[in-house]
């Protein structure tokens, strides 16, 4: 799969630890910045460039991550055929995939614990979605994007 991966200087680090756990497993990466860890940067311009990824299909899925994943989130569902979600634990890591379709994952550096980042990666990425009855809703959501958006 094309991933794209995008952070504010918040997640920089984990993005770094991204990168290498999707090249392991064999998934090509298109990182859309930042490219310091220092330097504070506005994380609606890289996320928004990532999730446009996702939305035009250049990519087929994308990981965002800054410090509570939260604002990553609300830039990235402005995109039409984007669908970002937060996910804390393993729990609604897998959820969303399963029932959401999520094509969007987006990692809070601040609040999820380290040890987990890799679990919660691997979990995203191999999880399908069940279609059916979850299928109808999700299409619902994507009925409900306008043609105004970005």
């Amino acid at each position: 799969m094309n991933i794209a991966l995008a952070s504010d200087h918040r997640g920089y680090d984990f993005k770094k630890r991204v990168i290498a756990m999707l090249a392991q497993m064999k998934h090509t990466v298109k990182d859309f910045g930042t490219s310091t860890s220092t330097e504070s940067v506005d994380y609606p311009d890289y996320g928004l460039k990532a999730a446009k990824a996702v939305g035009s299909g250049e990519c087929d899925r994308g990981i965002l991550i800054c410090g509570t994943g939260i604002g990553m989130s609300l830039i990235a569902n402005k995109v039409k055929g984007v669908r970002a979600a937060v996910c804390h634990n393993l729990y609604t890591v897998e959820m969303s995939r399963r029932h959401n379709d999520s094509n969007v994952l987006c990692i809070g550096a601040d609040v999820v614990e380290e040890e987990l980042l890799e679990q919660k990666v691997k979990l995203w990425m191999e999880t399908p979605f069940e279609g059916g009855r979850h299928a109808r809703r999700v299409g619902k959501i994507m009925e409900a994007e306008d043609d105004s958006g970005i």
